[in-house]
């Protein structure tokens, strides 16, 4: 029922895309064009605390590494795995390209990305060895727990926010468990910071709006 939804949503965003919302929606096409409506509303509503959870750990986590090998590029000298050193010298084409050359730490770091920083939790390549154990574990003063339970609800979180920012199905996921995680990462970081986020998140509102949308009597805002 893919050729019920308006010809101008099918031109815009595929058939392709909006067949799983089709499916999801039980071949009812007016449903599943308020599902995907609500999918890209709710994806708005989760940018905010991602976007803490990701720089905060971000500058925590630099910060640290800064501190321990006494130098802004840590990653000159640092053990990295190939993979991280691609993507620092990715970082740093990108600055080159902007015309700051050489490029300056701080601009590398922004480059840098959430699943960069979020790979220096990792126990691969030694990691746990090499920068959990005498340094990065620091960037979190509020966690006690395993190195490998905060690796792993990091990187769902960098899943999820790869999702989002490339327009992909999340109505389907367990959205509330993914919400309070993204503030449990942030509180085990800076439980200030998670508070403050929290106090401005729509996103509550928004997932439990989800069945007023599906039935048309709440429209999706974002």
């Amino acid at each position: 029922m893919t050729h019920r939804l308006p010809e101008w949503m099918l031109r815009a965003f595929s058939k392709l895309r909006l067949a799983r919302y089709v499916r999801d929606a039980r071949g009812n096409a007016l449903v599943a064009g308020r599902l995907y409506w609500w999918n890209v509303e709710a994806s708005a509503a989760l940018y905010g605390s991602l976007h803490c959870l990701e720089l905060a750990l971000r500058n925590a986590v630099h910060g640290q590494l800064a501190l321990a090998y006494q130098r802004d590029d840590w990653w000159t000298v640092a053990p990295l795995s190939p993979n991280g050193r691609r993507l620092v010298a990715k970082g740093r084409s990108k600055c080159e390209r902007r015309g700051l050359v050489p490029a300056p730490p701080d601009g590398i770091v922004t480059e840098l990305t959430f699943g960069f920083w979020a790979s220096l939790v990792s126990g691969g390549s030694g990691y746990d060895r090499s920068f959990w154990v005498p340094t990065v574990h620091k960037a979190f003063p509020y966690y006690s727990g395993r190195r490998d339970v905060l690796y792993d609800g990091l990187w769902s979180l960098v899943l999820l926010r790869n999702r989002i920012m490339h327009h992909e199905p999340i109505h389907h996921r367990d959205l509330a468990a993914d919400h309070a995680k993204i503030y449990r990462m942030i509180g085990y970081l800076d439980p200030e910071l998670a508070k403050e986020a929290q106090a401005m998140d729509r996103f509550p509102d928004v997932l439990a709006g989800k069945g007023a949308t599906l039935r048309g009597s709440r429209p999706s805002r974002f």
